[in-house]
């Protein structure tokens, strides 16, 4: 499926973007996920569908991280924990070309579910840096600011905010869009991309 997606012209091509919010690194401690969002999409450009979850912690959100998601350890009671969304991040992901701004984390998460062979991924962060190499500052927020994309955002999940997991998904996912169609890369091979993917 990698390889055959590689030379899948973009406007084609299946995509999955995703974003966590996380617990935050406390000393000593391992960080872990507490809410997840997706927006899957069957082709570039289709209408998507998206999925979103808090997530038990196993420890407490620190302060410092609720303050910028606004998660905090009480809202994460009654959620499920890790392994019981896995089916449904399984669903969404598969199949797809995996989509994140700066994705480190969220691969260091997935990882917990060892071959799950997602992939390949495609980050937006890269792509960013090379459309807009004169942008200052190249977060996600400022792109999308800087693209005038934030109220497509805004229409794809309304009532959410930037450091919700699925407004950054979604986020992801307007901002590759705007770039594919901006460069008029539309019938371009995913491979040519190949500086902002990793497989």
């Amino acid at each position: 499926m990698g390889t055959q997606l590689m030379d899948t012209p973009l406007a084609h091509l299946p995509v999955a973007a995703i974003d966590f919010e996380s617990a935050g690194a406390a000393p000593g401690e391992t960080d872990c996920p507490v809410q997840i969002g997706i927006v899957r999409a069957e082709s570039l450009f289709a209408e998507a569908e998206c999925f979103t979850s808090y997530i038990h912690s196993p420890r407490p959100v620190c302060w410092s991280a609720a303050k910028v998601h606004g998660i905090t350890t009480a809202m994460l009671q009654d959620a499920p924990c890790f392994a019981e969304l896995w089916p449904q991040i399984q669903r969404m992901l598969s199949g797809c070309v995996v989509v994140g701004h700066n994705p480190a984390t969220e691969m260091r998460f997935l990882s917990t579910f060892p071959g799950h062979g997602f992939g390949p991924w495609l980050d937006t962060l890269q792509l960013a840096r090379k459309a807009l190499p004169t942008l200052k500052d190249h977060s996600l927020g400022k792109v999308c600011d800087a693209l005038r994309i934030t109220p497509q955002v805004d229409a794809l999940v309304p009532g959410k905010r930037w450091h919700d997991a699925l407004y950054d998904a979604a986020g992801s996912l307007e901002l590759l869009r705007t770039l594919t169609r901006g460069l008029q890369m539309e019938h371009a091979p995913l491979r040519g991309l190949s500086f902002a993917l990793s497989v």
